[in-house]
C-alpha cells in the first residue's frame, strides 16, 4: 500500500500552555477508511484543522501526497476535501453555484456534468435553483459534503458528518463513502456513532488528551481486545448466584439468568466447566448464548485506561 498521509510528531499548543496535539505520529494509506474515535475534547478536530490548514501546527510535519502542508499549501490542500462539523454557507446563494464555485476555488476546470451527478448522488439535484437559507439542516449538510467532493479529493475528513441528520441521509453519505473508496479515495471520519466506525472502517484509531492511543485493523482489533460472553438463561430464573458456581466469576442477568465472561484467546475457556458445574448445582437450561464485546466496548476501555 502507498502512504498518502503522513503525520510526523504534530504537536499544537495554545496560549496558556494547553497542549490539543502532542506529538501525533500516524501514516495513512491510500484508499483506506480510518475510523478517529475519542471523547469530546480528545484532539480530533484540531488534528483535521492542522492537517487542512484551518490552523497552524506548533510543531511536526505533515505530506499529502508528498505535499508538505507547510511548503507546499496549495498542492496539499488541493489534494483534500473536508466536511466540517459546523454548517458554514452562504445563505443567498444557489445550492448549484455554491457547489461550483468550491471546484474553482481549487482550481478545477468548469464541469456542470461533474456537479450534476454529485447533486443527484445527494439528492440535491431538485434543489439546485434554491437558495441555501431555504433548505432544512438536513439538506444544508447534503450541501457540504457535496462542496467536498466538488474538486475531487483524493483525501476526504469527515469531521462528525452525519451528527444531528436523519437515516436517510446517513444512509446516502455511506453508500456515497464505499464508491469512494473503490475509486481510490481516502478516507478519514471522526464520529459519535461508534456503530458506523465498526460497520466501514478498516482501521480503528483512537485518540484522547491529543494522544493516539493505538491504531490498528479494526478486525485485529476486535480479535485482540474483544472478550466473549456466554449468557445462559436458566428455566427458573435466581435471585443470587448459587455458592457451587461462585469460582466462576458470574454476573445476574435482570430476567435471572448468568453471563459468564472469558478470553477468546485462552488456553481453556471454561465453559465446559461452568456448564457441568451448572447442572451438578441443579440448574435447568433454557437457552445458552454468545456475543463478542462490541468495539463501543473495547473504545470505552481504552479511553478510560484500561479500567472496564
Amino acid at each position: 500500500m502507498t502512504t498518502i498521509l503522513s503525520i510526523k510528531d504534530l504537536r499544537k499548543s495554545y496560549e496558556g500552555g494547553f497542549e490539543a496535539l502532542k506529538g501525533l505520529t500516524l501514516d495513512i494509506e491510500q484508499g483506506e477508511i480510518l475510523a478517529l474515535l475519542g471523547p469530546n475534547g480528545a484532539g480530533k478536530t484540531t488534528l483535521i484543522s492542522t492537517i487542512c490548514g484551518i490552523t497552524s501546527a506548533t510543531s511536526g510535519n505533515v505530506t499529502v501526497g508528498g505535499h508538505d502542508i507547510q511548503q507546499d499549501f496549495r498542492a496539499a490542500r488541493r489534494m483534500i476535501g473536508l466536511v466540517p462539523q459546523e454548517i458554514a454557507l452562504e445563505p443567498f446563494e444557489t445550492v448549484a453555484n455554491t457547489v461550483r464555485f468550491s471546484r474553482g476555488l481549487f482550481g478545477k476546470p468548469k464541469d456542470d456534468a461533474r456537479i450534476e451527478e454529485i447533486l443527484r448522488k445527494l439528492s440535491l439535484w431538485d434543489k439546485r435553483k434554491n437558495a441555501v437559507k431555504e433548505l432544512s439542516g438536513g439538506m444544508k449538510r447534503r450541501v457540504l459534503i457535496a462542496k467536498a467532493l466538488a474538486h475531487e479529493p483524493r483525501v476526504l475528513f469527515l469531521d462528525e458528518p452525519t451528527a444531528g441528520v436523519d437515516v436517510e441521509l446517513r444512509k446516502d453519505m455511506w453508500e456515497i463513502v464505499a464508491e469512494l473508496k473503490q475509486q481510490g479515495v481516502t478516507i478519514i471520519l471522526t464520529t459519535h456513532y461508534i456503530e458506523e466506525a465498526e460497520a466501514i472502517a478498516d482501521r480503528i484509531g483512537v485518540i484522547n488528551n491529543g494522544e493516539l492511543l493505538l491504531v490498528e485493523q479494526k478486525a485485529t482489533l476486535m480479535a485482540q481486545m474483544g472478550k466473549k460472553q456466554i449468557e445462559v438463561q436458566l428455566a427458573e430464573p435466581l435471585i443470587s448466584i448459587p455458592a457451587a458456581l461462585k469460582q466462576h466469576d458470574l454476573a445476574l442477568t435482570e430476567d435471572g439468568g448468568i453471563v459468564y465472561t472469558y478470553d477468546t484467546h485462552g488456553e481453556r475457556t471454561g465453559i465446559t466447566t461452568l456448564l457441568n458445574d451448572v447442572a451438578q448445582a441443579g440448574l435447568t437450561l433454557r437457552d445458552v448464548q454468545t456475543r463478542q464485546s462490541s468495539l463501543e466496548e473495547i473504545f470505552v476501555t481504552l479511553v478510560s485506561g484500561g479500567k472496564s
